[in-house]
């Protein structure tokens, strides 16, 4: 069973500092070899990394938009623990605010799935959140989200990859695919 969690680096650069100081005195374990080939790059799924959110209402022209956000990056680290593989996963968030934000907080929902054998094996929604204003029309933030991968053998590690994206609803994504058919 793979867990979902926010978290803090704090203990992260504990542990690598730790993990950095040990190394130097002997050569890779195990586990390092498992980190370093079984660390799972994360990809942005096709039309799931841009959203525009328009007002409440039936106006879809520019003047109706409330915000347009966009994953801008990804990254991740390793570590190997007994029998599971720790990962820390970051997503890079952009939001604009558009003619209609309103005033208040800005919630951009976006997930992240675990893939094991080509199937979706866990996965969970979050949302992240701006204060947009006219005043203040641009934030971003950096999501860091926690993956516990169990394994019995390193080599069980070969099959999960992670698929991250924003989370449009089906009328944001037709007009993503709309918008993208127009360039």
């Amino acid at each position: 069973m793979m867990r979902f969690r926010l978290a803090s680096t704090a203990p992260l650069a504990l542990a690598l500092s730790s993990a950095l100081a040990l190394a130097a005195c002997s050569g890779p374990s195990k586990e390092e070899k498992a980190v370093a080939t079984y660390c799972p790059s994360p990809f942005v799924v096709q039309d799931a990394q841009s959203l525009t959110r328009f007002k409440p209402g039936p106006g879809r022209d520019p003047r109706d938009i409330a915000f347009q956000a966009a994953l801008t990056g990804t990254g991740v680290s390793c570590e190997a623990g007994r029998n599971k593989l720790e990962v820390t996963l970051k997503l890079r968030l952009s939001v604009d605010a558009g003619p209609s934000i309103a005033g208040g907080t800005t919630s951009v929902p976006y997930f992240v799935r675990l893939l094991n054998g080509g199937g979706v094996s866990e996965g969970q929604d979050f949302l992240a959140t701006f204060k947009l204003s006219s005043a203040s029309p641009r934030g971003a933030s950096v999501e860091e989200i926690a993956l516990t991968l169990p394994y019995n053998q390193p080599s069980d590690l070969g099959g999960y990859r992670v698929a991250v994206g924003l989370k449009p609803t089906q009328e944001e994504l037709d007009y993503n695919r709309r918008a993208a058919a127009r360039q």
